[in-house]
């Protein structure tokens, strides 16, 4: 089994899980009986994992149902332990799962929010407990061997104390970044319908055909085998699927992809790059319309009328040609609509840049924090 191979800092131990506190393991009551289900009690499975706490779940369970499972405390670290292995959230309500999930009721020599973040960082560990093989599992008495590191508690409360804090941060710049998100997504509605027209435009909006204002095609496709680790930038089906050493497309694109489960998703390329036959290129380059106008446009439409095919979906060029657009007459309006939709997503995207250095950083300092390599004061 997994030893602990780094050193132990002074003052602090080694702790199976069993030793932190009691596991229970899940259940699920009889699926086929409908009485079990539709109420209002809580039953986590790995679906409800999205964040450190569970406060809700999809399923809910009745009252017959919450008498046939095991019940946990508020407070409870639930961990994954079938399949998708350390899965990792504190129950913030009182709650049963299923029997994918082990939860440890943290006693109370321990400080169950340091459980969560040294779990948080050994998934690693409990993925080898789990063993090889097709499903992972790693069932209770496995779960209950592993071993973790653990200073005294006023410790482990202080540091799941700096940590926390950490998460706050980051939680209230995801909610920062999605209300951006709505703001952006009603401002072009506002904006790309002509429902809101900008100060100093008054010339009247026309409707035209997508084939009219646009060259639409589908490049020559290259196979799987073809991508290499580097070179330019290669967009398919799902955007950016790899890199190849020669371009078909020296500037960026407006794509929508034109076949598979993805059908009608508007994208947009680089500057030089393959763009692949599993998307068709809608080229304004030489049309008097404006490129990124005519991207935030066809972000806002939907495709799924003239997606064909029952195996396989697919959009064509010609019912994509006749697709109908009502945009503004003036090439100014539609240029000063890009340039305030632009510099929203610019905002968004800061944000983004600031949320990924703040995961980094936090994650650096986990490592520090967790293994003892920084000690902290405790008052």
């Amino acid at each position: 089994m997994t030893k602990i191979e780094q050193k132990i800092p002074e003052g602090w131990s080694v702790k199976k899980v069993n030793d932190i506190g009691r596991v229970i393991t899940g259940s699920t009551p009889r699926m086929s009986c409908s009485e079990n289900y539709g109420g209002t009690f809580c039953w986590a499975t790995a679906q409800d994992f999205k964040g450190k706490y569970i406060t809700d779940t999809v399923v809910k369970l009745s009252s017959k149902g919450k008498e046939l499972s095991r019940i946990l405390p508020v407070g409870s670290v639930l961990v994954t332990c079938i399949a998708s292995i350390g899965l990792n959230a504190i129950a913030k309500i009182e709650m049963a799962t299923n029997q994918q999930i082990n939860a440890i009721i943290v006693n109370k020599d321990n400080n169950n929010e340091f459980v969560y973040y040294q779990i948080c960082q050994n998934v690693n560990v409990l993925r080898k407990y789990a063993g090889a093989g097709g499903m992972l599992i790693l069932p209770k008495g496995e779960f209950e061997k592993i071993p973790f590191i653990f200073p005294p508690l006023p410790e482990q409360e202080k540091i799941a104390e700096i940590l926390s804090c950490w998460d706050d941060g980051i939680e209230k710049l995801l909610a920062l970044i999605e209300k951006k998100k709505i703001q952006k997504k009603a401002l072009m509605q506002q904006l790309l319908t002509g429902k809101h027209r900008l100060k100093g435009f008054s010339t009247p909006w026309h409707e035209v055909k997508l084939g009219d204002i646009a060259d639409l095609y589908q490049p020559q496709t290259i196979s799987q085998s073809d991508l290499e680790l580097d070179g330019y930038p290669v967009y398919g089906a799902n955007g950016l699927i790899g890199y190849y050493h020669k371009f078909n497309h020296e500037t960026w694109q407006i794509m929508i992809t034109c076949r598979g489960s993805t059908c009608g998703t508007v994208n947009r390329t680089s500057g030089k790059s393959w763009i692949t036959g599993n998307a068709m290129v809608v080229n304004v380059d030489n049309y008097k319309n404006n490129k990124l106008f005519l991207f935030f446009k066809l972000l806002n439409e939907n495709f799924l009328s003239i997606v064909s095919g029952s195996g396989q979906p697919q959009i064509v060029r010609t019912p994509l040609a006749k697709w109908k657009l009502y945009i503004p007459s003036d090439l100014a309006e539609q240029k000063a609509i890009a340039e305030i939709l632009s510099k929203a997503d610019e905002e968004i995207e800061l944000l983004n840049k600031k949320l990924e250095a703040f995961k980094q950083e936090k994650k650096a300092l986990m490592q520090q924090l967790l293994t003892g390599k920084i000690r902290v004061k405790v008052n």
